[in-house]
């Protein structure tokens, strides 16, 4: 009750403007702050939506740096930005914090170009080490021996190969960096993975923390590990830590949705909950759709192909329930892999699995998938191995912006040798795409669909096996055809409705963008006036590349136009904004047709 009373009088955050405000309290004043941290990020999570359960982890371990480095002098760099909330909260955005993930808000995770106080731009994880060395590099070459350079990183994070390279590194400069490693065991997934364990043993083994250490043997100064929701020992030991140069690694123990019940018994929901109650947690209902999201279709799809079918195999990196591969552990745990983040591992694991007669769905987001960009043309397309990519979440993503979009899948695919591209236009394809897949193909293939539901409430049909590179005509016009790849079809198809041209358009599905249907191209070159293409990702490299580079390849003439998305990275906001503003929407399309 105490405790209660002293926050209402103090009210503490209303008065920080930036890290100098934190800088004037007393050391005692912290965890009243942090009270109020917690619940003002609960307060406006509730009702704008988010990630909630990885800032609510790190509030004692944020004050406590702002309050204690020079920030942004000191340079403080957090991986992932799921964690960063608080940090933007001390660090001027307050009273902006509201328009979070929102189209012409703050972004949802550190950007350099937002503040000066985040050091470094992140989204996918296990940069930060990387990041912090690199900076603390250049200021040892400056001169500036002085100046503070501070990574926080999760224990999923710091599994990846890259924070490994990083660590291997750092330990061997006499960089001043410090490494925080925020062990809550779970990523948006539980962790997994042998280190994953031994940080388990860590926690209770103290002889081991202290002698038998791995990061110790990396020449790191290890302290730890220590409660991280304990405010004034947080104080201490950076205030210790601070003191002495060269690369320091500080252990901290904390729980994700630390402050919120709900979100410390459902960590995973909690990650990102949607709307909830603040008081209580409890998640408000969301209507019902009669759709259902493409990742589920996936999921529910492979389990089903799997029941038939011994030799497939599952893999992801940590995103079991994002990708609903947890329907596939659920029903063959032997034959689903968690290989944590560790997309270069999953790519060239699937090939090994190939090299052995198995059936390897590597299940990816797009935008995951391109960190391991050489593992699939050496590893897998370069010996032609059939390893199965499934790209959720391609194309526009909408609130976790450009860090996430999944929009350069095309262009960077589309150069690899052997590699076959597909993208289904609906459920139902997306559905016969993976049966086809699974019927002894030669070669490796990636089939891109979306992230959210779909349109098709009668999916679950009859398998029905696709010929690799035929496209299918939708609508039979006169005079405009337009080429679309993937659910950009749905987008035509309403267009429609309200078009003036209807009878002049011809639509066609072209479903993969590798290799092209030649023959229906040479059809649709010679039998109409206007050739347009749409496609919800790049237009440089992207598929209407392809269409033009075949049109000068046979020497055709006519107009061809390209629709999709501009060579910019696009800012957070619902699909339906950011589809409006770059005109890829029904009216914006439905305009272009009548304009014509």
């Amino acid at each position: 009750m105490k405790l209660y009373f002293c926050t209402v009088l103090e009210n503490l955050l209303k008065n920080i403007s930036n890290p100098s405000d934190v800088r004037k309290l007393h050391l005692s004043q912290l965890p009243i702050l942090a009270k109020e941290l917690r619940e003002f990020i609960i307060d406006i999570i509730a009702t704008k939506e988010g990630h909630l359960g990885a800032s609510l982890g790190v509030i004692e371990l944020t004050i406590a740096l702002h309050y204690l480095f020079d920030t942004p002098s000191d340079l403080l760099v957090w991986d992932v930005g799921h964690q960063a909330y608080g940090h933007k909260i001390l660090t001027g955005r307050k009273d902006i914090f509201y328009t979070n993930r929102q189209l012409g808000g703050i972004a949802g995770f550190p950007s350099r170009k937002e503040s000066e106080f985040d050091a470094f731009g992140v989204g996918h994880s296990s940069t930060s080490i990387s990041a912090v060395l690199g900076m603390a590099i250049a200021s040892a070459i400056k001169g500036n021996l002085e100046k503070q350079h501070i990574a926080v990183i999760g224990d999923a994070s710091i599994a990846s190969g890259m924070a490994f390279e990083a660590l291997n590194h750092a330990g061997v400069s006499d960089a001043n960096i410090l490494i925080i490693l925020n062990d809550n065991a779970i990523g948006i997934d539980p962790s997994v993975g042998a280190l994953k364990e031994y940080l388990t043993k860590v926690k209770t083994d103290k002889k081991l923390a202290a002698q038998n250490n791995i990061i110790k043997a990396l020449n790191f100064d290890y302290s730890g590990p220590i409660d991280g929701h304990d405010i004034s020992k947080l104080v201490q030991e950076l205030t210790r830590l601070k003191a002495i140069k060269g690369p320091k690694f500080l252990h901290i123990i904390t729980t994700k949705g630390k402050g919120l019940q709900k979100a410390e018994e459902d960590q995973v929901t909690y990650h990102a909950p949607g709307k909830f109650d603040k008081l209580s947690g409890e998640r408000l209902p969301k209507e019902k759709s009669v759709f259902t999201k493409y990742q589920d279709v996936f999921g529910k799809t492979l389990v089903e192909l799997a029941t038939k079918n011994e030799k497939i195999v599952a893999i992801t990196p940590a995103m079991l329930t994002g990708s609903s591969l947890n329907l596939m552990l659920e029903k063959f745990p032997k034959r689903t892999f968690d290989v944590g983040i560790a997309e270069q591992h999953a790519v060239t694991l699937a090939a090994g699995m190939a090299t052995q007669g198995l059936i390897p769905f590597c299940a990816i987001y797009s935008t995951f998938l391109q960190r391991a960009y050489d593992q699939v043309i050496h590893d897998v397309a370069l010996q032609n191995l059939p390893v199965i990519f499934c790209l959720d979440r391609a194309g526009l993503v909408g609130e976790d912006g450009a860090t996430h979009h999944g929009v350069f899948d095309i262009a960077y695919l589309r150069c690899i040798p052997n590699l076959i591209i597909a993208a289904p236009s609906n459920e139902i394809e997306l559905r016969n795409l993976l049966f086809t897949a699974q019927q002894g193909l030669k070669n490796p293939i990636a089939i891109r669909y979306p992230r959210g539901f779909g349109n098709s409430i009668d999916w679950e049909k009859p398998f029905e096996e696709i010929e690799i590179g035929k496209s299918i005509c939708l609508q039979k016009g006169s005079k405009i055809a337009v080429l679309s790849i993937g659910t950009m079809s749905s987008i035509v198809e309403q267009s429609f409705e309200f078009t003036i041209k209807k009878d002049e358009i011809s639509h066609y599905d072209m479903r993969f963008v590798k290799p092209l249907d030649e023959d229906l191209l040479h059809e649709i070159f010679t039998n109409h006036e206007n050739i347009i293409t749409i496609e919800d990702g790049v237009i440089s490299g992207g598929f209407g590349s392809s269409v033009l580079e075949f049109a000068a390849k046979h020497h055709y003439k006519k107009e061809v136009k390209i629709l999709g998305i501009p060579d910019e990275f696009i800012e957070h906001g619902s699909v339906h904004q950011l589809q409006q503003k770059l005109h890829l929407d029904v009216e914006s399309f439905t305009n272009y047709l009548n304009s014509i």
